[in-house]
């Protein structure tokens, strides 16, 4: 998932480490934390020149990557950000940039393109509905035909970077089936309201749409290929979470083994008693299963593979149910020190609980692999 196979990505996930070393590490999402932000929007464009928000863009709309394969290079990014937890709006983004650049008439959406590639604009895909599983082509917020337009009505929820996005693309049920649309976050009618986060911070907000009235024009792709889009999109924000939830388990278990070799009780280091041994090698087999699973979702979702969509849901299920486990025993092994506030092994914790439920359940995606093994 990680490999790089020429200069051109050596230099692209070396450059992207040391930004991330530098200006994203864990005591700048501590003060972050602390003085109530998500991220900042001058280190979000900073981030951006970096070429993170142009891996799924193609070249004629100004995108491209360092290696020809975008979704890679940005599953890459991804596992970087699992190492320090870091800040950042790149899968709201990512997940709007993967629908517009898929659609038909997406020139019509070059100016918001490039706004969203620049960091000029952040925008956010609305997608999740309150006391609802994952369930993205069964969407209760509807869109009525009003003259030429539209009017939305109902209500979204776990919408991150929602209160920071100045455009959101709403998934909602028309007379003629599912439709995306785009929907300024300032539109008369729309009611943003913060929702409280596990994350350190990952901020989500509820979005309430009480007879917002839109154009024509902010309907995003056709009504064929809109449950199209909206699958390519679910791939995208699941596999990468898979990536970043890869990372976060890597510098834990890695943290840990080093913990463990550097104490020591009655003169041995912690890491040579048999039963830490076992503990490890099972937290390794994990890690490994974890990296493979998404490794192999990463290669279809970017071959826009049949069972990419199946894959998803494997990495999904997989990574979801092992990842909590692998970061527990981390705590336990460290003892009491483990379960306090200055250490950060809380923080990685709790990205890796909050992303469990976002984008489906390890129990939903089982069920989903499931019914594809059944046909």
């Amino acid at each position: 998932m990680t490999a790089v196979d020429s200069p051109e990505k050596i230099l692209f996930t070396s450059t992207t480490q040391a930004f991330l070393a530098k200006e994203a590490s864990l005591r700048h999402v501590r003060d972050l934390h602390a003085a109530g932000v998500s991220f900042e929007p001058a280190w979000w464009r900073r981030a951006t020149e970096l070429g993170w928000t142009a891996l799924l863009v193609p070249e004629e709309l100004g995108g491209g990557s360092a290696s020809g394969d975008g979704f890679a290079d940005l599953a890459a990014v991804a596992e970087l950000l699992g190492k320090t937890v870091a800040p950042g709006p790149l899968y709201p983004v990512s997940t709007v940039l993967a629908g517009l650049v898929d659609c038909a008439g997406r020139d019509a959406h070059g100016e918001l393109i490039e706004a969203l590639m620049s960091g000029a604009t952040v925008a956010s895909w609305a997608v999740s509905e309150p006391s609802r599983g994952w369930a993205p082509l069964e969407p209760a917020v509807t869109a009525v035909e009003a003259g030429s337009g539209y009017r939305i009505d109902g209500v979204k929820d776990r919408v991150e970077a929602g209160a920071q996005s100045s455009m959101l693309l709403v998934v909602a049920r028309s007379a003629a089936g599912v439709r995306q649309f785009l929907v300024p976050a300032d539109s008369p009618g729309v009611s943003i309201t913060p929702q409280s986060s596990i994350d350190l911070v990952k901020q989500y907000a509820r979005v309430e749409f009480d007879g917002v009235v839109l154009d024509g024009s902010a309907a995003v792709g056709t009504v064929e290929e809109t449950p199209t889009l909206i699958d390519r999109q679910s791939q995208v924000a699941q596999v990468l979470q898979c990536a970043e939830v890869v990372g976060i388990l890597q510098t834990t278990f890695d943290f840990t083994v080093q913990w463990a070799l550097d104490r020591h009780s009655f003169g041995r280091p912690l890491a040579s008693y048999q039963a830490l041994k076992h503990g490890f090698a099972d937290m390794k087999m994990w890690l490994e299963a974890c990296r493979a699973t998404t490794a192999a979702a990463v290669a279809d979702v970017s071959a826009r593979a049949p069972e990419a969509g199946l894959s998803a849901s494997i990495a999904k299920s997989y990574v979801g149910e092992l990842a909590g486990q692998i970061v527990q025993r981390c705590v336990q092994m460290h003892g009491g020190i483990g379960v306090t506030w200055e250490h950060d092994l809380h923080l990685y914790l709790r990205r890796i609980t909050l992303y469990r439920s976002m984008f489906g359940t390890p129990e939903e995606h089982n069920i989903r692999v499931y019914q594809a093994a059944a046909k």
